[in-house]
């Protein structure tokens, strides 16, 4: 069968703060691929550029011109070429483009297409995306359920940005979430009881935008909703701290809940959190621009199980994940496709971390829509381990969703990954 690209269209489409974002069509075979761009609002520096307009429409944050990027510069150039050769049709992207970050026609735009050039493909082919990238496919994720949100992506004075559940304790896919639910049910009742209504509001990922500010308490009340719900024993805990956000580079301090750290103080506050609360799991506990601390909590808790997740640290870079390994910071990456722009660049830095002995946990963006693509590649990679909100609005499940159809799909071929989630490979067999 044909995978000719015969059409590329963009349109703009809303995300679930209401801001514009990318949507693209690809048709290919006669066989249509759309995928639609996701956003955040936590970046890192290094991260490939997202174009907006500027201006006063939507207050500078349209997309008119990463559209007509698609629609004028890369549809008719890549008409004709090969949708099932994503190497190649990402290449060709990245050389259309021309510069390191994406600048000129955007990553917005690149990777719209790129998606759903794979789509297409995938279509053609008559197999869901996740078997047609990858055909030994078959570990379902850990979720990594965020019940408690904090810092950028609530109003909040919160400082660390997530509180997360895990877990690893079932036997199924299916039966997690189901422990997810019910836990998010559970704590909702001892939220509104402590904090009042008002407090049952919810962040950007969907996870309970509390009055707390200790992060002690944070910890204490999703640990009591966990025990209500009845899965104390199944379940571990993980903190996305979003630290670049809370790093003062000219002093060199990091500041939570009113009080400064010096990077070896921070580290002995987590060894406390760690002990305390059982976590398992900390996303970029420090800062993008603080290596050598990287190195020493990578010495400290990693040497004693703690997955250390670098987000603003390796943006989804293989380079700066190599860097990373040759270094010894951190031991897990986090995995957002429009960090780096194309669906290829964030497979080498999959593969480049997996190479490494590095944990790859896919996540979504704060700024999500219904598109549940990362379901099908969290699968594809055999990764183990899926971030992507709380157990509430359309945009965070329909990747809990997708991810139904396919352990339905894979049938008795299904495998959970469980306490295995940093390193699935073996579960893949």
């Amino acid at each position: 069968m044909s995978t000719t690209i015969t059409e590329v269209h963009a349109r703009m489409i809303l995300d679930c703060r209401g801001y514009p974002t990318v949507q693209v069509d690809v048709v290919a075979g006669g066989a249509l691929g759309r995928a639609d761009v996701p956003a955040g609002r936590s970046t890192g520096s290094s991260e490939a550029v997202e174009l907006r307009d500027g201006g006063t429409a939507y207050r500078g944050q349209g997309v008119t011109r990463a559209l007509a990027n698609v629609n004028e510069v890369i549809a008719p150039a890549v008409v004709g070429r090969n949708a099932a050769d994503q190497p190649a049709l990402d290449r060709f992207l990245r050389e259309l483009d021309g510069t390191p970050g994406k600048s000129r026609l955007g990553a917005n735009a690149l990777l719209g297409v790129s998606l759903a050039a794979a789509r297409a493909a995938a279509a053609c082919a008559g197999l869901p995306l996740h078997r047609y990238l990858r055909a030994d496919s078959r570990v379902l994720p850990v979720p990594f359920v965020n019940l408690i949100n904090g810092g950028k992506l609530t109003s909040n004075d919160l400082d660390f940005q997530e509180f997360i559940c895990m877990p690893v304790g079932a036997s199924t896919f299916s039966e997690a979430m189901r422990m997810a639910s019910e836990c998010h049910m559970a704590l909702m009742e001892i939220v509104v009881s402590r904090y009042g209504k008002l407090a049952a509001n919810t962040g950007d990922e969907g996870g309970f935008a509390t009055p707390i500010v200790d992060v002690r308490e944070a910890l204490t009340v999703l640990r009591e909703g966990v025990a209500a719900a009845g899965y104390a024993d199944q379940m571990v805990y993980a903190l996305d701290c979003a630290a670049t956000h809370l790093w003062d580079a000219a002093r060199r301090v990091y500041t939570v809940a009113g009080k400064e750290y010096t990077t070896d103080e921070l580290i002995a506050f987590y060894g406390e959190l760690v002990r305390d609360f059982d976590i398992v799991s900390i996303e970029d506990p420090l800062s993008e621009d603080d290596w050598d601390g990287w190195v020493a909590i990578t010495a400290d808790l990693g040497a004693k199980g703690v997955q250390l997740i670098g987000d603003d640290l390796f943006v989804t870079n293989p380079d700066l994940v190599q860097r990373g390994a040759d270094l010894g910071a951190a031991n897990a990456m986090l995995w957002k496709v429009n960090q780096i722009g194309t669906l290829t660049e964030a497979l080498v830095a999959a593969d480049t971390a997996f190479r490494n002995g590095y944990g790859v946990q896919v996540s979504e963006r704060s700024g999500e829509t219904e598109d549940p693509i990362i379901a099908d590649l969290v699968v594809a990679l055999n990764a183990g381990q899926i971030k992507t909100g709380s157990p509430v609005r359309g945009e965070r499940t329909a990747k809990y969703n997708r991810l139904f159809q396919i352990e339905e799909w894979l049938g008795a071929d299904a495998v959970y990954a469980g306490h295995d989630f940093r390193r699935p490979t073996a579960l893949a067999r």
